[in-house]
């Protein structure tokens, strides 16, 4: 495997730094990805010597900014499968949720049924809900098994002729499971549901390939796969976007504007109101070109071979008890536990002492956590600049918590 884990440590500046004098351990990657060289520098570059408002300049900064931002949505494009005009830039995945949720909405009725399930993040599931109060539509949960998995058994019964939206997670950022998302979508599309993908947890751990999925809607986070914050990706099918409302109104997003009517822009343009975020729309289109450096199979195999370490190691704390798959196949590179009566602050407290950053708490899945009779858990990700010398250092930290928690 061509993976030089030396050389892709080195890309990231944060990893040189010491917490409470011990090397960083940096195991949060789930909530936000560590940033390259690469990507810190292309940012500064645009800010030092690009930065102009796009598309409506008339000279040479504005001709120059619009050109990268065109560019990037088109790298964004090839990296997804999908067509540039298909690419709507977003603050994240957040952002593009509620977008979907509010432009697919007016078409929705009182009575119309949404499904979503119970490993979602708060993000998938709160628009939909508010949506459905506003709308008075009904909302069903899919239930999944205790590792997060889900069959065509569950959703078939769940589905019926007031179905419109099927939002589901692509994988778990509490469980770290990857849910069969291009057969849930098949089903789905039997009956003429559409699907919506929170792609936050799987975008640059594995393939994504929206035609082959046939996803109507994938959505993600750029600072998930080491991009600047405040800068996302929503996908949608040529067809399905055409036929949507803009989400906010204001510059950019129109054709022409009279007191008598306004003209909205074609796609994607409609649904990008307002100064875009031109610098980390760039920096985005950077961070996927270093994963394509390294290649995303080689990331996905390194991955997956870092998790078979991290469940071996894991397992042979006998007070553990770990969430999710038992089947590291099946599972990107993110695992929640707790440590017998331990409080997962406490855990999370220690282990900071120690240099190494991981999360705790509800992880932002409230009915999950319900569930599974918790209160929260800790949480350690990985990503491509962790190592198997990480997970030693992670599970000594456990056991001096444990010890000194008891």
């Amino acid at each position: 495997m061509n993976f030089n884990i030396k050389k892709i440590k080195a890309e990231f500046p944060a990893l040189t730094q010491k917490v409470n004098n011990q090397s960083l351990v940096y195991l949060d990657s789930a909530a936000t990805a560590l940033k390259p060289l690469s990507v810190i520098n292309r940012l500064t570059q645009f800010y030092s010597f690009e930065a102009a408002n796009v598309h409506r300049g008339s000279h040479h900064l504005s001709d120059l900014s619009t050109e990268l931002f065109e560019q990037a949505r088109k790298t964004v494009s090839q990296f997804i499968n999908a067509e540039t005009h298909e690419i709507v830039f977003v603050r994240g995945t957040t952002e593009g949720i509620n977008l979907l949720a509010s432009s697919l909405g007016e078409s929705l009725k009182d009575g119309d049924e949404i499904i979503l399930s119970d490993i979602e993040h708060h993000a998938n599931i709160i628009p939909w809900q508010q949506l459905a109060i506003q709308k008075k539509l009904t909302l069903k949960v899919l239930e999944t098994t205790l590792e997060g998995d889900i069959s065509e058994d569950q959703l078939k019964p769940l589905m019926n002729s007031r179905t419109k939206i099927l939002a589901l997670t692509h994988a778990s950022n509490h469980l770290g499971n990857i849910v069969n998302i291009k057969k849930l979508i098949s089903i789905a599309h039997t009956q003429g549901v559409l699907v919506v993908i929170d792609g936050a947890q799987a975008i640059g751990k594995m393939e994504i390939d929206v035609k082959d999925l046939d996803a109507d809607f994938y959505v993600f986070s750029g600072h998930k796969i080491f991009a600047p914050f405040g800068i996302g990706v929503l996908y949608g099918k040529e067809s399905l976007l055409k036929n949507m409302p803009p989400y906010q109104t204001g510059g950019s997003m129109i054709k022409s504007v009279s007191f008598e009517k306004t003209i909205f822009n074609d796609i994607p343009f409609r649904f990008e109101a307002g100064t875009p975020d031109v610098g980390g729309a760039i920096a985005l289109a950077t961070a996927i070109e270093f994963i394509q450096q390294i290649g995303i199979k080689n990331i996905d195999a390194y991955e997956h071979q870092l998790v078979d370490y991290i469940f071996s190691k894991l397992t042979t704390i006998p007070e553990l008890t770990l969430y999710g798959p038992t089947k590291t196949h099946l599972k990107i590179p993110v695992f929640a536990f707790n440590i017998n009566k331990l409080h997962h602050s406490d855990v999370g407290f220690i282990l900071n002492q120690q240099g190494i950053a991981v999360r705790t708490g509800h992880h932002c899945t409230y009915p999950l956590l319900k569930k599974l009779n918790l209160t929260g858990s800790i949480r350690a990700s990985f990503s491509i600049y962790n190592t198997e010398e990480d997970v030693d250092r992670l599970v000594a930290g456990l056991i001096k918590a444990k010890d000194l928690l008891k």
